[in-house]
């Protein structure tokens, strides 16, 4: 019983997606907005990433980061 209890809470939990897909929006934004958007620049990079993607300083230049951008 515990067990189907669990499994019920995990499928309820993964089903209540609450960020929407934004597939294929995310190079379009940056190309828009920056004439000569250059990803690997860090500068350029953080700036789109809080201008599209409304994020921070801090999780932009993280993401950034992971992305190679220095």
């Amino acid at each position: 019983m515990r067990v189907v209890a669990v499994l019920m809470l995990a499928l309820l939990t993964a089903a209540c997606n609450q960020e929407p897909d934004i597939t294929g929006s995310t190079a379009v934004c940056p190309a828009r907005n920056y004439s000569a958007y250059n990803p690997r620049d860090m500068n350029q990079c953080v700036a789109a990433c809080k201008t599209c993607d409304h994020g921070n300083t801090v999780t932009c230049t993280t993401a950034c980061t992971l992305r190679g951008a220095r």
